[in-house]
């Protein structure tokens, strides 16, 4: 019967805080006060996507991948050049961002295969490097250091997502729909097995689990995810350069995967929140954000290794706890008396 009862207290928290995400995500536009401040909320939700696929490799298989930018930049690229130079659909170019994922992630999978640690870490930034090198000289389809302009709107039976407002909305589902994805797979005996492959790789492959497709599947994910960011990344911005795509969008990737808390998906979403809305927010301390920015990224790297989330529940949880002591201490002694 405790067991029923928990299931059911569970399941009734799980649809409020879903509930609650909704509306807040629905009212939000509405709060915010100008297109700039809805501009970055759309980074973040783009964002948030890479940052889903990016906790399949490190945050669930416990695998350093710094070729985020690089899958990032396949996808924006795709579909950019589908649609300026032969007039292809972006939703076209979507599924041919999401064909590139599947292609980078079994290449990408590989070698992880046969590296692991600093070694796979370098062979994805050499990745990244490759594909931005690729861009800024392949000037016949990709614009070279020039770029691509004039990247053409999503549109849907004659509705045209050219605003902010309008991009927030469509890039909203898009999340909705990655964190369902994520969440069932995650929940599914690919996640365990992901979660299995961080702990302990040795007794996953003695209990007669293939661990080569694992990590291959865990790496196409990744890619999927990061492709898919990239096509809707090219579509709001209109235009995109190699210069977009460096070693240090990667680490920022990283550095929201961190905050947020490995392995969690709420916390990538918190993370991908922070890293992106918290530069902003100190840019009125001019030259010096980001030295402020990377500073408190430290601190909160060295104080709260398990995420900066996991760590304000922690002091939450702690401080209802001492509340409950006092209200039982007090009501023990107006009982006495």
């Amino acid at each position: 019967m405790e067991k029923k009862s928990n299931t059911m207290n569970n399941k009734k928290r799980n649809i409020i805080l879903i509930c609650t995400a909704a509306a807040v995500v629905l009212i939000l536009p509405w709060i915010l006060t100008t297109d700039y401040q809805i501009m970055v909320m759309n980074k973040v939700l783009i964002y948030t996507v890479v940052v889903l696929g990016l906790n399949f490799i490190t945050g669930l298989t416990g695998q350093m991948n710094l070729g985020t930018a690089g899958m990032f930049a396949l996808g924006a690229y795709a579909t950019a050049v589908a649609a300026t130079s032969y007039g292809i659909s972006p939703w076209i170019g979507l599924v041919l961002a999401i064909v590139m994922g599947l292609l980078v992630g079994r290449g990408l999978g590989y070698p992880s295969l046969r590296l692991k640690g600093v070694y796979l870490a370098l062979t994805t930034i050499g990745f990244s490097e490759v594909v931005r090198l690729v861009a800024a000289n392949w000037v016949s389809v990709t614009g070279g250091t020039t770029g691509i302009r004039n990247i053409p709107y999503y549109s849907l039976a004659g509705y045209v997502f050219d605003t902010q407002t309008k991009m927030y909305y469509l890039f909203a589902v898009f999340v909705a729909f990655g964190i369902f994805c994520a969440y069932r797979l995650a929940d599914s005996k690919w996640g365990r097995i992901f979660k299995s492959l961080r702990d302990n790789a040795d007794a996953v492959e003695m209990s007669g689990v293939n661990i080569a497709s694992c990590k291959i599947l865990a790496f196409t994910v990744c890619a999927i995810y990061g492709c898919i960011a990239g096509a809707l990344y090219a579509h709001f911005m209109g235009y995109i350069n190699p210069s977009s795509f460096t070693i240090d969008l990667s680490t920022n990737f990283v550095i929201m995967l961190m905050v947020g808390g490995l392995g969690s998906v709420v916390g990538n979403i918190f993370g991908a929140a922070v890293v992106t809305i918290l530069p902003e927010i100190l840019r009125v301390f001019e030259n010096y954000y980001q030295l402020i920015f990377c500073t408190i990224v430290l601190v909160g790297a060295i104080f709260f290794p398990e995420g900066w989330m996991f760590a304000g529940i922690k002091v939450i949880r702690k401080m209802v706890k001492k509340l409950r002591k006092r209200e039982h201490i007090t009501g023990e002694m107006g009982g006495g008396e």
